[in-house]
């Protein structure tokens, strides 16, 4: 049988040599660490420290602010020393804890269970949901919402995103080599939720060594198994996962649970059974640090709240001054403008370059109508005329065409022979288009 895949999608250069042979280090932190109060999607968190209290390792430092919404824990042991607002590396100015560490590490004692299997859906849910388990993969929904469907005997696939389909990021791979039990063991947890469901592990086949280690590791549980899926972007993005997993296809009007799925990434499902068996929130995660200006590629565990900088250090620095530091990766990622911003969540990576790859190709030309953005398009759309009504503000055509339909993939301006920018100018208008409907309810 042939390898699973989407029609569309784009085969940039993967760059995953840089880091992939490097195993995952821990990085402590040191000095002041900052935890935003917004680091998932929903409302953000409220803070229940107050300037001068002492805090540990693992204590919460802030509850939900909603059912849709998520607490912060605190990765170190130190002393509470602002609530303030500060910058995070979007540029938005968001209210924030500010730690200074003691470099003790005093942590609080978790509540592990025996056996898992004896937990409730109830209890599942709520220890994922006060661990403070978001999408890790960059998304950051809160995973309780996500294991709380209306009809949850209606969900039939429970898929692990194992694709990690951007260039450059290797974090999920060395977790799939370092950590594939407790993946495993986070992926038996979910199912105990869906009776009627089985776990797919979705990993492209540039990861052939840990398709094997999966393999073996799933051979005896009847309700797992591992799909093998062609090496192409964006094969790790939530509709064409499901489609190349499954053959069912969504929209942006409906959520994957409407097509029977819950789609989690690696850092995720991972959590979950931290969360469920060892009683431990999210207060670290696994990103990687690469890149061409980069001394030495690496993966490293770190504390969520630690400033860029300590990271890049942590891989021995520059070769030489960065043009472009990317978080994320660089196709759905986003310009660093500083390494002075704390670390959150949902930060998946950190790309430094020496050279502007993108400033260098020169200024956009006209449209030559050549259809090559319609052939990458992995929804079926035509960008280049989405782009068009969005220069000309034409948003009622926008949305007629589809462009709410655009899941920002970047797949239309990477393959572009004229180097217009068709993803930032659908990007923008759909965010006006969004933001209007917004005004209308």
């Amino acid at each position: 049988m042939g390898l699973k895949t989407f029609k569309g999608g784009v085969h940039p250069y993967e760059g995953k040599e840089l880091a992939k042979d490097s195993p995952i280090e821990e990085v402590l932190p040191k000095g002041e660490l900052v935890f935003p109060m917004s680091q998932h999607i929903g409302a953000p968190a409220n803070p229940i420290v107050a300037v001068g209290d002492k805090v540990k390792k693992g204590q919460k430092i802030a509850e939900a602010g909603g059912f849709v919404s998520s607490p912060i824990y605190s990765s170190v042991s130190g002393t509470v020393t602002k609530i303030e607002p500060r910058r995070v590396a979007v540029g938005d100015m968001v209210q924030s804890i500010v730690i200074e560490s003691d470099d003790e590490f005093t942590e609080v004692e978790y509540q592990a269970v025996d056996d898992v299997t004896k937990l409730s859906r109830d209890e599942i849910i709520k220890r994922v949901s006060e661990a403070g388990v978001v999408g890790l993969g960059g998304a950051g929904f809160p995973t309780h919402v996500k294991l709380s469907p209306k009809e949850p005997d209606k969900i039939e696939y429970i898929i692990a995103n194992c694709a990690e389909c951007e260039p450059y990021l290797t974090a999920d791979y060395r977790r799939m080599k370092e950590n594939a039990n407790e993946l495993v063991e986070g992926m038996k947890i979910i199912l105990q939720l869906f009776k009627n469901a089985k776990g797919v592990f979705g990993i492209e086949n540039n990861k052939p060594d840990c398709i094997e280690k999966l393999k073996e590791l799933t051979k005896d549980e009847p309700r797992m198994e591992v799909c093998e899926l062609m090496t192409k972007y964006p094969q790790g993005g939530e509709r064409q996962l499901i489609y190349a997993v499954t053959g069912r296809a969504i929209n942006s009007k409906m959520l994957p649970a409407d097509a029977g799925c819950i789609v989690d990434n690696v850092e995720t499902i991972i959590s979950v059974y931290y969360a469920v068996k060892k009683g431990i929130p999210v207060m670290k995660r696994v990103s990687t640090v690469t890149g061409d200006a980069i001394v030495h590629p690496s993966n490293f565990l770190y504390s969520i709240g630690t400033p860029y900088w300590q990271l890049v250090e942590a891989a021995n620095g520059f070769k030489v001054e960065p043009e472009k530091i990317i978080s994320g990766g660089p196709m759905m990622g986003f310009s660093m403008f500083s390494l002075d911003i704390p670390t959150t969540k949902t930060s998946s990576s950190i790309l430094c370059f020496g050279k502007d790859a993108v400033a260098e190709v020169g200024d956009p030309i006209a449209c030559i109508n050549c259809g090559r953005c319609v052939e990458a398009c992995p929804e079926n759309l035509i960008p280049s005329r989405l782009a068009k009504f969005g220069a000309t503000g034409r948003m009622e055509e926008f949305e007629q065409w589809g462009g709410l339909e655009c899941i920002e993939c970047g797949s239309c301006s990477y393959v572009c022979p004229s180097r217009r920018h068709v993803a930032q100018a659908v990007k923008t208008m759909k965010k006006q288009v969004l933001a209007e409907k917004r005004k209308s309810k």
